[in-house]
């Protein structure tokens, strides 16, 4: 771990309220905002990107153990389509990022059994990033285990656009008639379209570096999934803190806006 100096705000794991059940029910698909890389190297008085570096090793460590775990599907934050309104050589950091983290950790995750996959606008990205991209997308396809989906240069916001204007175009045509346009038909247009309809939506979204807020993230698919926010900033992520949002999650009542059958009783 890169450290310098003394952290200004050394952050402290609280004790988790619940206790991770590994036979209690999981989530099928887990998304994450990665927030606070730049706020851990401040605090240790050091360049913004080497908190995007050491970041790239807490994805490593997360991926590894959620997919050990069970989990399905998770999908990072890695890059937002606000994002390029950050200084131009940060920017050019995270855009090299993917080259280095995928060419040292693809082998890893074939080992693992894990595919990569990447939602976005992808068409933007340096040329680059975008090979870096599509070989690990390429080497990884045969695998069957968990779904490792970047959000990379992605916004909900336009993703919800583009799927109104390709729904829109599709009607014109005379392919979809307005009758026919339902929920699904517009899941079926989103980015996490790839997925099977039963993961296609997070049950567990979870926020680090204290911040309570979505961020443009999956505004469509987080309609009924459980938040999870801590206080830990992304680098300081670990094993221990993903399996107590896993534990807030299995101790959660998820009715769905309907009633479990203990309360309906009740009544």
């Amino acid at each position: 771990m890169l450290r310098f100096f003394p952290q200004k705000n050394k952050y402290i794991q609280k004790e988790s309220t619940f206790t991770f059940s590994h036979e209690g029910p999981l989530p099928g698909h887990v998304a994450i905002i990665m927030d606070g890389n730049g706020r851990w190297a401040q605090n240790r008085r050091l360049p913004r990107i080497a908190g995007h570096k050491e970041g790239m090793n807490t994805v490593k460590k997360v991926t590894k153990h959620a997919s050990k775990l069970g989990i399905k599907v998770l999908t990072l934050y890695a890059f937002s389509t606000e994002n390029w309104k950050r200084p131009t050589d940060e920017v050019s950091f995270l855009m090299q990022l993917p080259v280095d983290f995928f060419d040292t950790f693809v082998p890893e995750l074939i080992k693992e059994n894990v595919k990569v996959q990447v939602m976005g606008y992808k068409e933007f990205l340096p040329a680059h990033t975008q090979d870096a991209v599509d070989r690990a997308i390429e080497q990884t396809k045969n695998n069957t285990g968990m779904v490792l989906n970047f959000a990379l240069n992605y916004g909900s916001r336009a993703e919800i656009l583009t799927a109104v204007k390709e729904i829109a175009t599709k009607t014109a045509n005379r392919e979809l008639s307005p009758e026919d346009i339902t929920e699904a038909t517009i899941a079926d247009h989103l980015m996490t379209g790839f997925l099977s309809n039963e993961l296609r939506d997070p049950e567990l979204l979870i926020r680090t570096s204290g911040e309570e807020r979505i961020s443009n993230f999956l505004l469509w698919q987080i309609a009924y999934s459980e938040l999870f926010f801590t206080d830990a900033l992304w680098p300081d992520f670990n094993d221990e803190l993903l399996e107590s949002a896993l534990a807030s999650f299995q101790n959660r009542n998820r009715r769905f806006g309907g009633l479990k059958e203990t309360e309906e009783e009740e009544k």
